[in-house]
């Protein structure tokens, strides 16, 4: 079954992932399914940017624990993201955890809802949000950062715009894309791919230095005893042992 589908409108690409299932959680599936489509993007001349959206009312749940991808896979999803010569817009109507603000913070511009939540959930289960920090603290204010990776507190839209998550926050979503696109369609391929560069060399920078690092911890997190407990206590709808 498909997971991700693809439609075009003048020269914008939607990329909408929709695995009701799992509520867009980031399995083996959807991350190969949304990096192959990227791909095709890239090489597909008519297109001019990519519309990253969902259906139901999540964007993206984070890691599928029962279904994980290769842990490389999704850093390659993020840094390809990031590194594609095309800009690419979230639309977010719905809720983001954990590793899908990763995939939310890889994005140039994101613009949601006011029904959407955000939290940072992997302290919660003995985790850290490792490597989703390449794309997400060079854009970050550190101050919420520093918050929200530690607390794992649930926070809406226009706390996600002050903390550096989102570009805009609308009540009409679709509305406040409409100049967004529209200026994307006026500017040339060339322009769009230069000036996206300028924007996330920082980003790329920080790919470079700390994808192997980063990439190590979160394995060493995710095989020790005390986030296994906390995942399982997580599927099982309980409280871990360490909830005071």
């Amino acid at each position: 079954m498909t997971v991700v589908h693809r439609s075009q409108d003048r020269g914008i690409t939607t990329l909408t992932l929709d695995s009701p299932a799992n509520r867009n959680a980031l399995s083996a599936a959807l991350v190969g399914e949304l990096g192959a489509a990227l791909a095709d993007c890239a090489d597909d001349p008519g297109v001019r940017a990519v519309l990253l959206t969902h259906t139901g009312s999540t964007f993206c749940a984070g890691a599928d624990l029962k279904s994980p991808p290769d842990p490389a896979a999704f850093v390659t999803l993020m840094r390809g993201v990031v590194e594609l010569p095309k800009p690419v817009v979230a639309r977010v109507t719905g809720h983001v955890r954990a590793g899908g603000l990763g995939l939310l913070g890889a994005c140039d511009i994101a613009v949601a809802g006011p029904d959407s939540t955000y939290a940072f959930t992997e302290s919660l289960l003995g985790l850290a949000p490792a490597v989703i920090s390449m794309p997400l603290l060079p854009r970050m204010d550190p101050r919420a950062a520093g918050r929200y990776y530690l607390t794992g507190e649930r926070f809406g839209a226009a706390e996600a715009v002050r903390a550096g998550l989102l570009t805009e926050a609308a009540d009409d979503v679709d509305e406040a894309l409409a100049p967004v696109l529209d200026g994307l369609r006026r500017a040339s391929p060339q322009g769009l791919a230069a000036s996206k560069a300028l924007v996330t060399a920082t980003v790329v920078e920080t790919f470079d230095r700390w994808t192997q690092d980063l990439s190590a911890r979160s394995a060493a997190l995710f095989a020790s005893a005390e986030a296994k407990e906390g995942v399982t206590a997580f599927l099982e709808r309980r409280e871990p042992p360490w909830a005071l």
